[in-house]
């Protein structure tokens, strides 16, 4: 009987939090970075008519009136005034603008040549991208005098090498691609000679065999290099330089000096053609030192960032169409739209001015002093502040940068955690990083510190560290082991 009775329908109540749509949007525009951001409101004002930007000259001269009363006409039944009077609301607190005659549409045709003539603009002062290291290559290679089928591999070799200009790809894959199948001699006469194109070292299938063309192709003779290269690359590697010396039966100053002209090498050829262009980075907080206060005035940059406001074309529509039920049914549907915009976008500024002043705060060491006295900052720390969860924290220094009198830091590299020093100063990690760096770059480099060292060096200005740390920290700043680091 009890089983019988398990399986009936029963119905239970119990709480659940769950985020509105408009909850999800404002953590989804919380996140963008200002480029993002732009690119929001773009399309938010192609596709929704109820919205729009505010003129600059409007903006500049601040904002008018929220409360400007909108007159409207008798509502034409009692069913519908209550719903009316909803957008009236709707549209007199997010409508900005008191003055209807200077607007007619969301956008006037001289604002959209205006927005298309700065477009035009950027594009036409915008650099143009260099050409990739493989049109560099085919280009010289179309000018070889080889045969047609070498031509053919000698191509695929080329569209085969990495953004560095090695040739990482086996030739035997390389051999797949090529029909009807190519023969080991045929693909290594082809390499030769796309290795005998510009930039020296190029198509390479190892460093060492890079460094080799490279020697090839220096003036003069360089036969203790290319001996050195070929027969003690180990060596080299580990700067193991009076070793090298006594095997080849040369003075340690030759050697030396062979190591000087190696250090005239690249070990990517194909550098030059490959860098990425650094992406464009627009601050979203400006940090300025007031000296009348004595304290950082912190701002949000306004750049290209614009005010946006309900369209007064939608004004118009509010007072000529009580009758139409379809109509305002479309009306509400485009005023909660741009409602939610406005107001996400609102919630970006005021919580990302909010984190900006805090990590001002805190970080006011950093700002007066440098990199060193850069102290420990959580987000966990900062949202119990804050009263909010640290996935918010997150979200508002996510793809975020502040311009401060050092420079311009992406939010995220002033939360970090640290370690306390012996006189109870909390340091973050980035500071000790920096510490390492300065005791490595003051060290004598006849005698460079090992990490155990380092380790000593640290603990004698009260900050304890593990040895690991610092390995870890040396690799992160690439710097080399102390027998690398060695000057003989």
């Amino acid at each position: 009987m009890s089983q019988i009775l398990s399986q009936l329908p029963r119905q239970q109540m119990h709480l659940q939090q769950r985020l509105t749509p408009q909850q999800i949007q404002s953590l989804n525009i919380l996140q963008l970075g200002v480029q993002a951001l732009e690119a929001r409101i773009d399309q938010e004002l192609d596709s929704n008519p109820a919205l729009e930007s505010v003129p600059v000259d409007e903006a500049a001269a601040g904002d008018p009136d929220p409360e400007a009363p909108v007159e409207t006409p008798a509502p034409t039944d009692d069913r519908t005034s209550d719903e009316f009077e909803r957008l009236e609301n709707l549209v007199r607190e997010y409508d900005w603008a008191t003055d209807d005659t200077e607007y007619r549409g969301s956008r006037s045709a001289a604002q959209l040549q205006e927005e298309g003539d700065a477009k035009l603009e950027a594009m036409a002062n915008a650099p143009s991208r260099g050409g990739s290291l493989q049109e560099h290559l085919l280009a010289q290679w179309a000018l070889t005098d080889t045969a047609d089928r070498l031509r053919a591999i000698g191509v695929r070799i080329i569209e085969s090498l990495a953004d560095s200009g090695r040739l990482e790809t086996p030739l035997e894959e390389i051999e797949i691609h090529i029909e009807p199948p190519a023969t080991r001699e045929e693909l290594l006469d082809a390499l030769y000679l796309v290795q005998e194109l510009d930039p020296p070292g190029v198509a390479a299938r190892s460093l060492q065999e890079s460094l080799l063309l490279q020697i090839d192709a220096l003036p003069g003779r360089n036969d203790l290099e290319a001996h050195i290269v070929e027969s003690h690359f180990e060596d080299l590697q580990r700067n193991r330089l009076p070793h090298i010396a006594e095997s080849l039966g040369v003075d340690l100053e030759e050697v030396k000096a062979a190591l000087a002209v190696l250090g005239r090498l690249t070990i990517h050829p194909g550098a030059e053609w490959s860098v990425a262009r650094a992406p464009l980075v627009t601050p979203d907080v400006l940090v300025e030192f007031d000296e009348h206060a004595n304290d950082y005035d912190v701002r949000l940059v306004r750049g290209r960032s614009r005010e946006l406001r309900i369209s007064p074309e939608f004004r118009e529509a509010l007072e000529t169409s009580r009758g139409d039920r379809k109509l305002r049914e479309f009306l509400k549907e485009k005023l909660d739209a741009a409602r939610g915009i406005i107001d996400a976008v609102r919630f970006r500024s005021d919580r990302l001015l909010d984190v900006a002043r805090a990590v001002v705060r805190a970080q006011r060491d950093f700002l007066d002093r440098g990199e060193q006295h850069l102290k420990i900052l959580r987000m966990s720390d900062m949202a119990a502040e804050m009263g909010c969860d640290p996935s918010t924290i997150s979200r508002t220094v996510d793809d975020k940068y502040m311009q401060t009198p050092r420079g311009i830091f992406p939010m995220r590299r002033f939360f970090t955690g640290g370690a306390d020093t012996g006189d109870g100063e909390a340091l973050g990690w980035e500071s000790i990083k920096a510490k390492v760096q300065e005791i490595v770059a003051a060290e004598d480099k006849r005698h460079p510190l090992n990490d155990d060292e380092i380790v000593e060096r640290l603990e004698a200005q009260g900050i304890s560290i593990k040895r690991r740390t610092i390995a870890k920290y040396r690799q992160q700043l690439d710097i080399p082991t102390a027998r690398q680091r060695r000057v003989f």
